[in-house]
Formats: structure tokens, C-alpha cells, sequence
């Protein structure tokens, strides 16, 4: 990078973090703004980045106010009438979203992207993991923090990259994979995209962008135009016969299975994942196909002990699918679901994991538009459980919606709801008839769980 000063507009988001522990990586110097001050800023701090959290240019290091040396990075949660954003694009500043700035670091690399509405942070982290286990290196920019990994950022030896391909804003289109994993393309992020086909048809043109001689591994069942004739397509599935899939699936305890991973050129036996649910063997699949594809690419085959080993030592990514307490009493868990898909989906996997024991389900909505766009198929999500506690809407970039409350989903829940406020989430759990609880969702959310787990320990 030719130019050493970067400055992050949105520093603390997941995606933009990453790209920020990058460049300090490389020596470059690294400041930023943020709405809100975190565990991630505060380690962004500790590792040399300057941070602030009021808009305002004077607050702006003077070292990052040369446009000749400085290239403005931007999440497309910061509004274009920010004051920051507004001097750097008035001033003459190389001004980027991230998804470019990420397409500039894949330049030249192997890269493997996981796309999809729902699953892809685990998947993609998933992939970094076998990608270590299987060659000793890999890098990776993640959506997530993975517990492996300690980040999400992985640098490693080689040329393998494993990307998180965000659909949001049509940041993949950014990207030109070699590998590319497609998980899911529900309806989400209408505000952006206006109506589902427009959102499937943006993933068709992420799949036009494949390298020739690239790979597309797709969800069985998945319908997308594909008419990239330069590339070779698979399809995985959780275990639906077809070219990636898992066979002989056992639940050993815990939440946890043992399963075979059936590949073209032969299976996989005795495989275990070392974080619970089926949902999470589905992501396995993927990722051993997107390994697979990798190592055919160079005429390699799998080595078997070591994919079986990597999965075994899989430790998940934090928010996803987490436990804090798992007792006989009590089962606690976090998750970072916010679309219906998923939450229908981790709900009935806790089932399988948990039967016969009552399900609390507690959800913050995220953002007034997908509120508005998927209110009834959130309240038939939710439904699986056993009770339902819904916290306001977490409105993250957005100004409220006339009539568009949690009060919309609760009405149309069929099982038992109520409505708080978070800071009252903790008191109101302790006071429940618990067993089986599980939190949701994109906002903040994740701030009680600690107060949560005390309160459903105590109960053990």
C-alpha cells in the first residue's frame, strides 16, 4: 500500500476491524471513528489504533489529514451526511468502501469466498481452520471472532484466502473467487435490494465472477441462475444425496454428531465437529467441499486424519451457536441469528439437540426495515419455541418506521410473548419458569449474556 495512513469510518464493525488489524499488521498507521466504543475498539486501541466516537473532524488525527497520504476506508452503515465522511469527500481524499479495499488485499491470492444470507461466518471460518490444518497457512478476513483463531484475522503462508462475501449493499460483487461457497439467498436487506429476485440475482452475478476454472458449491435446492460456463458446480447438502453431503448421522450427547462427509472421490468416516447442532454439519459439508475443490484445483487429494482432526478441534466463532451454560438444570446458549431462516433453523436444531425440554427463545429484532419486511415469518420462526421474550427493535443505522415495533411480531406469535426492555432482559429471565434458553439477534443484545448465564447458573 503505497499510501501509510488509514482511516476507518466505522472502525468497530466486524468486517471493518479485521481490514484495521491488517493494516497495523503491515506497519501503516491506523485511526478511525466509531458510533459506539467496544471490546473490539478497545483492542483496535491496545494494538496502536487512535479512536474516537463523536463525529467531528477536529478530532481527526492531523497525520491522517494529507490527502496525498492517507485513503479513507467506509462502511455503508455510515450515512453520506456524516461530517467526517463529508469533509474527506470534499477535501479530495481517496475515499473506499470496504468491500473494495478487501477486493484491492484479494488481488492475487486463491481466494475462497462463503456467500449466503445465513451461514457464512461459520462456514468461512471453518474454511481458515482447514485451510491451517490441511497446509499449514491461509489467511483470512472473517465475519466473526473465531475462538480457533483468537480474531478475525488470520495471516498465514500461502495463497489461500478465505473471504466472507457480505451480500449486503452488494459488497460481494467486490470480489473474484476462485472457490465460492453459496449458503442461502433468502429475502433480506429489502431496504437495499427492493424485492427477493433482485437479491437473487445479485448472487447470480457474484457466481458470473467466479475465476474460470473456479468452483461454485451451492446449497442443494438452491435456485439461482447459474451461466458461468467456465467453472465447475457442485452441490452440498446436510444429508440429501448429492455431490457433498453427510451420511450416517448419530447424535453422541451434547448436542454433538457423528457423521460421515461424502465427497466425489470417496467419504469421509467418523467425522465429529467440536461445536453442537445439525445446522453446523450443513457448514461443515460446505467447507470440506470448498477445501476439496481447492486441492483438486493442484491434483491433491484430502488428507482424511487431518480434516477429521481440524473438525474435531473446531471451537466455533463467538455469537454463533455459544454455549454458556449447558447443565442438566439449565442450557444456555447465544446466537447471532437476526433473519427468520435462521432462526427457524437454530430453533429446530436446539430441539433435535434438546428433546423433549421447554425452549425460551429471546430476540431482539435488527433494523426497522427487515422488521417491517419479515414480521410475520419472524413470528412463525419464533414459534418453534416454547415462549418468546422480544426486546425492542435495535434500529443499528436506521430512523424508527411509523408502526413498526416488536409489539407487530408479538401479536402474531402463537406461542406465550411478552415485550421488555434490555436493561430488564436479566431480571426477567431469573424470574421465569427456565430450561432451555437461547438468545438472538444482530443489535446488542450480546451485552446481557453474561448477566444471563449468572442468573441461569444460579438456577443449576
Amino acid at each position: 500500500m503505497e499510501r501509510k495512513s488509514i482511516y476507518f469510518l466505522g472502525i468497530g464493525g466486524i468486517g471493518m476491524s479485521a481490514l484495521a488489524r491488517y493494516f497495523l499488521h503491515e506497519g501503516c498507521r491506523v485511526a478511525g471513528y466509531d458510533r459506539t466504543r467496544t471490546h473490539l475498539t478497545d483492542q483496535l486501541a491496545a494494538e496502536g489504533a487512535d479512536i474516537h466516537y463523536e463525529d467531528d473532524v477536529r478530532l481527526i488525527p492531523a497525520e491522517f489529514l494529507d490527502p496525498a497520504r492517507t485513503i479513507v476506508v467506509y462502511t455503508p452503515a455510515v450515512p453520506h451526511d456524516h461530517g467526517e465522511y463529508t469533509y474527506f469527500r470534499d477535501h479530495g481524499f481517496r475515499i473506499e468502501k470496504r468491500s473494495q479495499m478487501l477486493g484491492h488485499l484479494a488481488e492475487g491470492k486463491y481466494v475462497m469466498a462463503v456467500a449466503g444470507t445465513h451461514g457464512k461466518t461459520t462456514t468461512s471460518t471453518l474454511i481458515a481452520w482447514l485451510n491451517r490444518a490441511l497446509t499449514g497457512g491461509g489467511s483470512a478476513f472473517l465475519g466473526g471472532i473465531s475462538k480457533n483463531f483468537d480474531g478475525n484475522l488470520v495471516l498465514g503462508d500461502g495463497k489461500r484466502l478465505a473471504v466472507e462475501a457480505d451480500e449486503f449493499d452488494r459488497s460481494f460483487l467486490r470480489l473474484y473467487p476462485d472457490v465460492a461457497v453459496v449458503t442461502s439467498a433468502d429475502a433480506d436487506h429489502l431496504d437495499i435490494y427492493g424485492t427477493h429476485e433482485a437479491v437473487k440475482e445479485a448472487f447470480a452475478q457474484f457466481i458470473r465472477q467466479i475465476r474460470p476454472d473456479g468452483y461454485l458449491i451451492i446449497k442443494q435446492g438452491l435456485d439461482l441462475v447459474i451461466d458461468n460456463a467456465e467453472i465447475t458446480v457442485y452441490r452440498y447438502a446436510y444429508d440429501t444425496p448429492c455431490d457433498f453431503y453427510a451420511r450416517n448421522v448419530e447424535l453422541i450427547g451434547g448436542g454433538h454428531y457423528r457423521y460421515d462427509i461424502v465427497t466425489p472421490s470417496g467419504a469421509i468416516e467418523g467425522c465429529t465437529l467440536g461445536v453442537p447442532g445439525w445446522v453446523n454439519i450443513e457448514n461443515s459439508v460446505g467447507a470440506v467441499a470448498a477445501v476439496w475443490c481447492a486441492a483438486h484445483f493442484v491434483g491433491q487429494e484430502l488428507d482424511a486424519d487431518r480434516v477429521r482432526e481440524a473438525l474435531a478441534s473446531f471451537s466455533g466463532v463467538k455469537r454463533r451457536f455459544e454455549f454458556y451454560v449447558n447443565t442438566p438444570q439449565q442450557v444456555y446458549m447465544d446466537d447471532y441469528a437476526h433473519h427468520p431462516r435462521e432462526l427457524a433453523a437454530t430453533l429446530t436444531s436446539v430441539r433435535k439437540m434438546f428433546p423433549g425440554r421447554r425452549i425460551t427463545a429471546l430476540f431482539q429484532p435488527h433494523l426497522y426495515t427487515r422488521t417491517r419486511d419479515l414480521y410475520p415469518e419472524f413470528a412463525e420462526a419464533l414459534s418453534h419455541a416454547d415462549e418468546v421474550v422480544l426486546l425492542p427493535i435495535y434500529p443499528a443505522r436506521e430512523e424508527p418506521i411509523e408502526g413498526i415495533t416488536s409489539e407487530i411480531i408479538a401479536e402474531r406469535v402463537t406461542v406465550p410473548c411478552r415485550i421488555v426492555d434490555r436493561e430488564h432482559l436479566a431480571e426477567t429471565v431469573a424470574a421465569m419458569d427456565t430450561d432451555v434458553v437461547i438468545s438472538f439477534g444482530a443489535g446488542n443484545i450480546d451485552a446481557c449474556c453474561e448477566a444471563l448465564a449468572d442468573v441461569l447458573r444460579r438456577k443449576s
